[in-house]
């Protein structure tokens, strides 16, 4: 990928000399002609390298430095300096700087400074990668930076903190079963069994059997006894996952469950006492299924003692970065691979993409670029390969089809212009603003109910 630079220095001579002998080595070029300027340029943009003169109106190179730390901390700083004052120079490495200049200097030095800085980045970034997936991760940590993550861990933490049942709100693919294991593994019951069990995945007459347990005979295939899994997890936890796919007269059993602690085998006569914790979680909206007679308001009572409501994956875009790189350390694990991570332009990609399966798709593509690609670094062309559907993907509304090729188009705009979103607003004829609006996913034209003139 090109390296970008940005030139600061509030003498144009200076700024077009640097720019011709860095733009004649195949590097992007930006320049700024004062601090105030150059900051705005990092707000906007990442650069792999800022070379910016010391001695400035305004914001002088000292300012910059600091203030670029902040915005871009992988940005190399290369400071110039007119004055032999060596004081200068150490007070700006001392401060973050990478590299400092004297002028005059000769732009092949320049040039010499720049490429060792990129090849010392690249191989220090390489280095980080891959300790970093050396590192062993929590196999059951909720993985996130965002306030979202950053709250509902907080409320795990509470959560754990009590024997109540526990009821996990959100959409497939988000990892409920995350919460769940992370609320057994904070509570007091983290030595005891997790098991888990999927509602709407066994038939009801089998569901019985396995959360009841049965006796010997009880029916024709019951050639032996099952304690059932409310006993397995005796003392522990047990994860009751999409319990909204509950047929209702195992919603009548499990209440009564709740109630006595205990259970009664299928066939049995005498009931078994039970110390089990229940955490439920689904994908559907439980009142509206009370309301329409499909679950038992009863039992929705018992069961949403404490609520927690898992956010959707576009809902906080903002954790993308460090669950690829998570999700990529997990993959080399399970698929025998090496690959370091992605692509700026890549991940810039991700970022933008709707993620309807949240998590669970996103580990999907991860692994599809990974077999397909087999490059060290996930490309925009290793994510571009889609899975064949057979039948095509569903039919959407016209306005669904025109905002989804124009987040598709904005975000190869961004990976076209290394994500310099001033050059994207200009490519793509919208203002700067508009621009951010529609990163951040926001609709810059009028709803369907709007009135349009």
């Amino acid at each position: 990928m090109t390296a970008s630079i940005l030139v600061v220095d509030d003498e144009p001579a200076i700024q077009d000399i640097l720019t011709w002998a860095l733009s004649a080595e195949g590097y992007r070029v930006a320049t700024a002609g004062s601090g105030e300027e150059a900051l705005a340029r990092v707000e906007e943009e990442d650069f792999d390298v800022i070379v910016t003169d010391i001695v400035m109106p305004g914001l002088d190179g000292l300012e910059v430095l600091e203030r670029s730390r902040v915005l871009s901390p992988r940005a190399a700083v290369i400071v110039m300096t007119a004055y032999a004052a060596l004081d200068t120079a150490i007070t700006a490495l001392r401060r973050g700087a990478s590299d400092y200049l004297e002028k005059p200097f000769s732009v092949d030095l320049l040039k010499e400074r720049v490429q060792r800085l990129l090849q010392y980045r690249e191989t220090l970034w390489k280095d980080r990668l891959v300790q970093r997936a050396m590192q062993p991760r929590p196999a059951g940590s909720l993985v996130g930076e965002s306030d979202a993550i950053r709250a509902l861990h907080e409320q795990i933490m509470l959560a754990a903190r009590t024997p109540s049942n526990v009821l996990i709100t959100g959409e497939s693919g988000v990892g409920k079963e995350l919460v769940a294991r992370g609320v057994h593994a904070e509570g007091a019951r983290h030595d005891a069994a997790f098991v888990a069990i999927n509602c709407g995945a066994i038939p009801e007459a089998l569901l019985e059997s396995q959360l009841f347990g049965h006796v010997r005979g009880a029916f024709t295939t019951a050639v032996q006894a099952n304690q059932g899994l409310f006993v397995a997890a005796n003392q522990g936890t047990l994860f009751l996952d999409e319990i909204g796919e509950m047929p209702l007269p195992l919603q009548v059993k499990l209440l009564r469950v709740i109630e006595d602690k205990s259970v009664l085998p299928v066939g049995g006569t005498k009931p078994l006492p039970v110390d089990t914790r229940i955490i439920a979680s689904t994908n559907r909206d439980l009142e509206r299924e009370v309301e329409a007679g499909r679950f038992r308001e009863d039992l929705f009572y018992r069961l949403n003692v404490v609520h927690l409501a898992v956010p959707p994956l576009r809902e906080r875009r903002g954790d993308i970065p460090v669950l690829v790189d998570h999700l990529v350390h997990r993959l080399n694990a399970k698929l025998g691979t090496h690959c370091l991570g992605v692509e700026r332009a890549a991940l810039w990609s991700l970022i933008g993409r709707p993620w309807k399966g949240n998590v669970r798709e996103l580990e999907n593509v991860l692994e599809r670029a990974i077999v397909l690609g087999g490059n060290d670094l996930i490309s925009m062309r290793d994510l571009s390969a889609e899975p064949a559907t057979g039948q095509g993907a569903p039919p959407q509304n016209l306005r669904g089809a025109v905002r989804r090729f124009e987040r598709q188009h904005l975000m190869e705009v961004l990976a076209a212009t290394q994500s310099d979103k001033r050059k994207a607003a200009r490519v793509l004829g919208i203002s700067l603003a508009s621009l951010y609006r529609k990163i951040r996913g926001e609709d810059d034209e009028p709803g369907p109910d709007s009135e349009r003139t």
